[in-house]
């Protein structure tokens, strides 16, 4: 009933992402991330609060490896408390 497989899909790209060690392929993923789930509108948006989304744009122009680390755990959140159960 609950349709929320974009939450464990972004967490699942985070933890791909957070592996990765070249500066340029960083760059590329985040911004894939970003259009993805994070862009208002994108095809899987997932639910985070505006600050955190605020956040995540100032960060993404130089993205380190833990700059989805708060989206992340917001999505956890709501995994753990709305899908597992």
């Amino acid at each position: 009933m609950e349709h929320s497989d974009e939450n464990i899909k972004f967490w699942m790209a985070c933890e791909t992402y957070k592996k990765t060690a070249s500066r340029c392929s960083r760059i590329s993923r985040a911004k894939k991330l970003y259009k993805i789930y994070i862009q208002p509108q994108s095809p899987r948006e997932i639910n985070i609060d505006s600050s955190t989304r605020e956040t995540i744009i100032r960060n993404i122009q130089e993205p380190t490896q833990t700059c989805f680390e708060e989206a992340q755990r917001i999505v956890y959140m709501h995994m753990e408390r709305d899908s597992y159960p």
